[in-house]
């Protein structure tokens, strides 16, 4: 497997505002997440209290799903969610601010949904090179070579984006996928008090998750036992009271870019100047790693 992402983000960005057909590419199996994000990278659970120990719980989300025809279920807010018995299934990822960017040769920046670690001026993960990167990055577009299955190179070729995808010979050390039998407590978790969750699932399904709504299901993922539907009590709580009071650069560039953004794939209105000043302040300035630049 041998990729061009140089001037792409392809993989990073919400690509449904730049080329509508894109909708609903991202969704893998037969439960429609409840949210609406776009490539939602799930976490191991490993990688999820990684990022706590780094003081970066603010940049994790949960992601909850409607149940398959054969699941269990339980309804909350109204909503009926995907079980295991009467536990909501979820996942956790990384949050997806809107932000200034011109993805794959796009001749203005628009307000597109990007991950919280793509630094808008490079088009680089500002964690590519450090411990913290995911598993689910390193791999990509690993898992869809080997199911056959379109991916986000072969979108952005198609789009005018240049070649991208120079071999499609999936790795051979690929990992198991994040979803199956194998995934139970390392990326598919169980909240195990479901009758705490009125009212955050109806945010969560809405957008207006709270910092406290998004750090329950990242204290209850950090508690998790992998193989199992046990939760470490002791475990889940402190991993909640790191996740909610967590202040990080990243979280607060999101709070920011959500205040100044405009509709999704509205251009920007700053000349290329301005929008590095404005990148640098909210991000680099504020502590975010830099980007190594492309070989």
């Amino acid at each position: 497997m041998e990729l061009r992402c140089e001037g792409c983000a392809g993989c990073c960005v919400d690509w449904r505002p730049l080329a509508p057909e894109a909708a609903g590419s991202d969704r893998a199996g037969p439960r429609p997440p409840l949210d609406d994000v776009y490539d939602l990278v799930p976490l191991t659970r490993d990688e999820a209290v990684g990022f706590l120990d780094r003081g970066l719980g603010d940049v994790m989300t949960p992601r909850l799903f409607e149940p398959a025809e054969s699941d269990d279920r339980v309804r909350i807010d109204g909503v009926d969610l995907a079980a295991a018995g009467d536990r909501p299934v979820f996942v956790v990822g990384l949050r997806k601010p809107p932000k200034p960017v011109a993805p794959i040769g796009t001749e203005e920046a628009r307000w597109l949904d990007a991950c919280v670690f793509l630094d808008p001026l490079t088009l680089q993960c500002r964690i590519h090179d450090d411990d913290a990167y995911p598993r689910t990055c390193s791999t990509y577009p690993g898992h869809n070579l080997a199911l056959d299955a379109e991916t986000g190179c072969e979108r952005v070729e198609a789009a005018g984006g240049g070649e991208r995808l120079l071999d499609d010979e999936p790795p051979a050390d690929l990992p198991a996928p994040a979803f199956g039998p194998q995934a139970l407590g390392s990326t598919v978790f169980a909240y195990p008090d479901p009758d705490d969750l009125g009212g955050t699932v109806a945010r969560l399904r809405d957008g207006d998750a709270t910092a406290d709504d998004r750090a329950r299901f990242v204290g209850a993922a950090a508690g998790s036992r992998p193989g199992s539907l046990s939760v470490d009590r002791d475990r889940m709580a402190d991993a909640r009271t790191r996740a909610r009071e967590a202040d990080s650069w990243a979280g607060r560039a999101i709070r920011e870019w959500r205040e100044r953004t405009e509709a999704d794939g509205v251009a920007v209105d700053l000349d290329a100047d301005a929008r590095e000043r404005l990148v640098r302040e909210l991000e680099d300035d504020a502590g975010a790693p830099g980007t190594p630049g492309w070989e």
